[in-house]
């Protein structure tokens, strides 16, 4: 299946409470319906906190935010937290683009988003 062979989706439970979605590869059409399951079904579970790392992601489309945002939405609703680490500008360009830099909270590295999951 194309796009699928340079993504991968890769889960690791921090604690009880938080859990980090770490991605690779390209994140479209294709392989974003897998991230938006496995982060619904994160906000199912009970995870109060949620990071996406986006690290070594090499390219996301509009497809991708919209997953993002109504993972978001999911979790928000159920009073919990979603935040995305982002070091890179090819992949934080289209959260600026889209202009949703300002509404989401991103972080420039995992650890700077634990704590700031930690503090907040």
């Amino acid at each position: 299946m194309p796009g699928l062979t340079d993504f991968a989706l890769r889960d690791e439970a921090v604690d009880e409470h938080t859990h980090v979605v770490a991605l690779s590869g390209e994140v479209d059409a294709v392989t974003a319906p897998h991230l938006g399951r496995r982060l619904l079904g994160l906000a199912r579970q009970g995870k109060t906190d949620v990071v996406v790392d986006l690290s070594k992601v090499t390219f996301m489309d509009s497809t991708g935010l919209g997953v993002i945002l109504n993972a978001l939405r999911q979790l928000t609703s159920r009073q919990r937290r979603l935040v995305l680490v982002c070091p890179t500008e090819r992949v934080m360009r289209p959260f600026e683009i889209a202009g949703l830099a300002g509404h989401l909270k991103i972080f420039r590295t995992r650890e700077a988003a634990l704590g700031g999951l930690a503090t907040a």
